[in-house]
């Protein structure tokens, strides 16, 4: 008996994973929704889905597994349409970037016996300057030698949890373990943080005094540190994530001010080489971080290298575990 998982949102990282499961053939059906039908229609064509279906309620009622693969302003109306349609034993998931005030969302909103983990992935460092979105974006190794943050509410069953670690594997990626709030704070430094800070260079920039002139000299430089306001696909999404966010947002926020500043007190006070240190000190750290982030080692103090698990080792223990509340 295959076990169903149910992608909401197939967009990159929604139509990446039924990619990466479709090897499994029989033993995982891989049912898909989007509140877009094209996009549905053109992940199925892509082979990342067995079916969609164009209700979300249909799409969830027989799920094992509902991973919600949305923009975090789209995750709470999700859960709120779908919650009472899960069947028993049902295990919610999401990729999105704020897992405190998901993971509330989701104990105020799943009845008893419907649980919630959330995911962080970390994509394949082959992509780490692929900036390009949605469907045909996709790839079935986008999370091969990546990590994939797991937290999990207090309660959470350790079947739960164990699904999401195999599940991890079997997408080709090393599941980290964190807490909700060591995650959200990793979250606003990495991923929240450049992408402000794009939207802050540009208003600085963007129709000021000179950029008539100045939008026809700017060059790559420009371009990489301006992209990752484009990644989000709509403004929302940013700013409810980082709003949902704020607290870590602003304490990594005025650390990067005082950063910018120091540099300026050095070009104020002609500290030449102060200046100097700072900028190798920048330059060492990135290298140091790319090093690493490409050999995709850094987890192996940490991780015990473990074979990925078939899919029936994975689901086996979910599958006739919850029946359909009308059963």
């Amino acid at each position: 008996m295959a076990v169903q998982l149910t992608i909401v949102g197939l967009g990159q990282i929604g139509t990446s994973v039924g990619l990466a499961l479709a090897e499994e053939g029989e033993r995982i059906f891989r049912m898909g929704h989007d509140r877009e039908l094209r996009a549905a229609r053109r992940a199925e064509k892509l082979g990342a889905l067995d079916k969609v279906s164009i209700n979300l309620l249909s799409a969830v009622e027989n799920a094992d597994l509902v991973l919600l693969a949305l923009p975090v302003d789209q995750i709470r109306e999700t859960l709120e349409a779908f919650k009472d349609d899960l069947k028993p034993a049902a295990v919610v998931m999401d990729t999105g970037p704020v897992k405190q005030t998901v993971s509330s969302w989701a104990a105020d909103l799943l009845p008893e016996e419907r649980y919630y983990v959330g995911l962080t992935p970390v994509l394949n460092p082959v992509y780490l300057h692929d900036i390009d979105s949605g469907a045909e974006a996709a790839h079935p190794d986008l999370f091969r030698d990546g990590l994939v943050g797991i937290v999990s509410p207090p309660g959470t069953p350790s079947e739960a949890i164990k699904l999401a670690a195999d599940l991890t594997r079997l997408l080709g990626a090393t599941p980290l373990f964190a807490d909700p709030i060591e995650m959200d704070g990793l979250v606003a430094a990495t991923h929240i943080l450049p992408q402000l800070m794009a939207a802050g260079l540009l208003n600085s920039t963007v129709d000021q005094p000179g950029w008539q002139e100045g939008r026809k000299i700017a060059g790559r430089s420009y371009a990489e540190v301006t992209a990752p306001v484009m990644y989000p696909s709509e403004p929302s999404t940013l700013s409810t994530a980082a709003m949902l966010n704020k607290e870590n947002v602003i304490r990594v926020l005025d650390g990067a001010v005082a950063a910018i500043n120091a540099i300026r007190s050095d070009l104020s006070n002609d500290d030449v080489k102060t200046l100097e240190e700072r900028l190798n000190r920048a330059r060492e750290g990135r290298q140091v971080w790319l090093n690493g982030r490409l050999a995709a080692n850094w987890a192996a103090d940490e991780t015990t290298s473990v074979e990925p698990p078939t899919a029936s080792e994975v689901f086996g223990r979910f599958i006739g575990r919850g029946k359909k509340k009308n059963d």
